[in-house]
């Protein structure tokens, strides 16, 4: 009796948000700016391809789901690369076999599962940790708990606030709508992809477009956000992302460049802790990867998944096949294939044309190769 809507997120009607924004309440793990309508939203006005399946059973909806919808009815997270957390916000008891069948699609490629009804629990994604930190009290609380935690390591932040506070100017945090600063913000991660050889998603027309008008959403529940560390009146690093209530999703962290010896990149954390509770946060979630700049800072871990889900289908097997040879080669490890795959699934994501995605395969390849001499001589 199930049956399955499918829109663009523009077309969705002020009663399914309604419901959407419910069922997002209704849990804490759906409780995050990337899992409800007004990200779908956001991202349906620069993505032509942005959709949403909404599912219903007789006289109620079960769920929603953001994807974008690929050729071979193949979906990716909406908003991806950017979507750290996604997946089926529902009510318990609908079983994502029956609801992709029903939406007609075979494949649903996830990297930041979030699935606490275990609609997918039968394809075997592969967990990651993603970091939070949550105050439960007071921000000197929660630094006081991190400073025993790893005392020498809290230390040694210390002294490096210190000795930045001193040498290059006083050091305060600024929540501020300013589009030259966001703007070097997104420029020091951009150089930052490309000295790191990463793919430069931040290039593609449509990220462009959706972080330039989150960022000048400066009203409501769900807006940008940007938070900004000074030394006197330079600019030393920040975070930018998107904020709904007290819940804060940083995307983009950049520091100076210049400042590298000073490590800006950890004493912007401690000083953002400490300003929480001034900018109305209550949580400040880091999502997940770089382990470790982000571990010694987060109490808290969440659990997601990586992998695909498929329908029973010709597409669904064949992509099922294909993901347990990815798996078998070492997909979802830290070595050259799991890197591979993560940056093939960038690619895939943000890139839209044959021509961005042969540009970026090319530029992946002669990353590869650079690295390889590096990496033979510390054998």
């Amino acid at each position: 009796m199930l049956s399955a809507e499918t829109f663009h997120p523009s077309d969705l009607s002020q009663a399914d948000i309604s419901t959407w924004r419910r069922l997002c309440a209704s849990r804490p793990e759906f409780a995050n700016p990337l899992m409800g309508p007004d990200f779908a939203q956001a991202v349906g006005k620069v993505r032509a391809d942005a959709r949403v399946t909404v599912w219903r059973w007789p006289g109620r909806t079960a769920g929603f789901l953001a994807y974008h919808r690929r050729p071979g009815s193949y979906a990716r997270p909406i908003g991806a690369p950017l979507s750290d957390y996604h997946g089926l916000v529902a009510e318990p008891g609908l079983d994502s076999d029956e609801a992709l069948a029903a939406a007609g699609l075979s494949v649903y490629r996830f990297t930041g599962l979030t699935d606490p009804n275990m609609a997918f629990a039968g394809f075997g994604a592969v967990e990651r940790e993603s970091f939070v930190i949550a105050l439960e009290t007071t921000a000197e609380a929660y630094l006081e708990a991190l400073r025993a935690a790893s005392p020498k390591r809290f230390k040694n932040y210390r002294r490096l606030d210190h000795k930045l506070d001193r040498e290059v100017g006083a050091l305060s945090i600024r929540a501020e709508f300013d589009q030259t600063a966001f703007d070097t913000l997104l420029r020091w991660k951009r150089e930052q992809l490309a000295r790191t050889g990463a793919h430069g998603f931040l290039n593609a027309d449509w990220t462009q477009g959706l972080l330039q008008d989150l960022f000048e959403r400066q009203a409501g529940d769900f807006q940008g956000l940007m938070v900004n560390l000074y030394a006197g009146e330079r600019l030393v690093a920040g975070h930018f992302g998107i904020r709904q209530g007290g819940i804060y999703h940083p995307w983009i962290a950049s520091t100076d460049p210049e400042l590298g010896a000073w490590s800006p990149g950890q004493v912007f954390l401690g000083r953002a802790i400490a300003a929480m509770p001034q900018m109305g946060l209550t949580t400040y979630d880091l999502g997940p990867g770089h382990e470790h700049y982000k571990r010694p800072y987060a109490l808290t871990t969440r659990r997601i998944g990586e992998g695909v889900a498929t329908a029973a289908n010709l597409g669904g097997r064949a992509a099922q096949m294909s993901e347990q040879a990815w798996t078998l080669a070492g997909a979802h490890g830290q070595g050259a294939v799991g890197k591979l795959r993560r940056r093939l699934d960038i690619i895939a994501s943000s890139e839209l044309s044959f021509t961005g995605r042969a540009l970026g395969l090319a530029q992946a390849i002669g990353a590869r190769v650079r690295r390889a001499p590096a990496e033979l001589e510390a054998v």
